[in-house]
């Protein structure tokens, strides 16, 4: 196999039509379909099949889809370790984080890298799971410092520190002096929350729903948390949301409510892919992350 025809097959897999395939590429169709008999002629199988609307992978397509989607990876970090040597300079390191994730942690963390390795290049994506993971599997991310989420076969999670997700509403609010408030207590509030896709959202609703009550009410949706902290403080809405971002970034004017029937305590830790080579530069923010995450975690009981 070629690895050219390789890499055109998996530019005709993503846009499953042969002309758009050959356009992205550069190249003609007739040159593009040539490409795909050798592969096919190659593995001696059918790698797609014709349909109305373009061409659909087989299940022997869809395997070298898995499979050239690993070697492309791989070359990109032989491609890059090579060149790190060559050049001799520490790297480039492209970091995704949680929007609910402490800034005040991570932007520690990334003073201290670059103190120690002054050459280093940092990427920072700051997003949510959803967008994050098929970004870095993709190779666009490094790694991903975040809550816990569904984890893909090619990743491996390390657990940093424990983080609680609590309500906080203004300090003006008719709740914020209470020393406990029951889940029932909410029905009639308005939340500003982040998008329902994500874990954290949907945690919210399944404990009104298990509870029997009626789904929260939402008043404002965003997936920034000090957009929203910033809403919830100058109106009457509550937000579900990370405890060290409230205190970071909510001030006196936002205070944390007790409701019980919501305490969670969740997962941070770091997610990368699974791979032989790991960049100096990525091996050493690791250890930093591993060293400041023990000062972090979240206490007990914690109020």
């Amino acid at each position: 196999m070629d690895l050219r025809d390789i890499n055109y097959f998996t530019v005709l897999a993503e846009h499953s039509h042969l002309g758009r395939a050959a356009d992205a590429l550069g190249i003609s169709q007739p040159a593009l379909s040539k490409s795909l008999r050798r592969l096919e002629s190659a593995l001696a199988v059918k790698l797609v099949k014709r349909t109305p609307k373009g061409v659909e992978l087989t299940a022997e397509g869809s395997a070298l889809r898995r499979r050239a989607s690993e070697l492309r990876l791989s070359l990109q970090s032989v491609t890059r370790e090579i060149k790190e040597v060559s050049e001799g300079r520490v790297g480039h390191l492209h970091v995704g984080m949680g929007a609910a994730i402490s800034e005040e942690f991570l932007s520690a963390a990334f003073a201290r890298l670059l103190k120690e390795a002054p050459r280093t290049m940092l990427n920072i994506r700051v997003s949510d799971n959803d967008v994050m993971v098929p970004a870095m599997t993709n190779g666009e991310l490094d790694m991903i410092v975040n809550y816990r989420w569904k984890q893909p076969d090619e990743t491996l999670y390390e657990h940093l520190y424990d983080d609680d997700y609590v309500v906080c509403a203004a300090a003006h609010h008719r709740l914020a002096g209470r020393k406990q408030i029951k889940l029932r207590d909410l029905v009639d509030e308005r939340w500003a929350l982040s998008e329902p896709v994500l874990h954290s959202q949907q945690r919210l609703h399944a404990v009104f729903r298990d509870a029997g009550l009626p789904p929260p009410n939402i008043g404002l949706e965003c997936r920034s948390t000090t957009v929203r902290l910033r809403a919830v403080a100058k109106s009457d809405l509550l937000d579900f949301t990370s405890r060290s971002v409230v205190r970071q970034f909510g001030g006196p004017a936002v205070r944390i409510l007790a409701v019980s029937e919501l305490a969670w305590r969740r997962s941070v830790g770091l997610l990368r892919r699974k791979e032989t080579y790991l960049p100096p530069v990525a091996g050493r923010f690791i250890d930093i992350l591993r060293s400041m995450a023990k000062d972090q975690a979240a206490p007990v009981n914690a109020s």
